[in-house]
């Protein structure tokens, strides 16, 4: 196993990686919402691109999300561990998008 690793290419790895935190994650701690609130001030594709490369959400996902938030004023944008969505929170954050961890305490 260890010698196919080292065959991967990184980014082949990370995704390998990745995929196993996430299944691993998903089964442990009660269940968070993460939830994200319209602004006046972040463009629609900011929005879009912010949620497929911090969330894994596709173009689909990401822009029936935002168009939720824009007239419903907020939404849940992943459901998961708060472990899983404490650094996504911040990321989002980082970007300038208005999101808070609601529940799983």
């Amino acid at each position: 196993m260890l010698n196919e690793l080292y065959n991967l290419n990184q980014e082949e790895l990370d995704e390998e990686v990745l995929l196993e935190e996430d299944l691993s994650d998903s089964d442990i701690g009660e269940q968070a919402q993460l939830v994200v609130y319209n602004d006046d001030f972040n463009t629609f594709d900011w929005v879009i691109q912010c949620f497929m490369e911090v969330l894994g959400h596709t173009s689909e996902q990401a822009e029936q999300l935002a168009l939720i938030i824009h007239f419903k004023g907020k939404a849940t944008v992943k459901t998961a561990p708060m472990n899983v969505l404490k650094p996504q929170k911040d990321a989002l954050v980082d970007r300038g998008l208005s999101a808070v961890i609601e529940g799983g305490n």
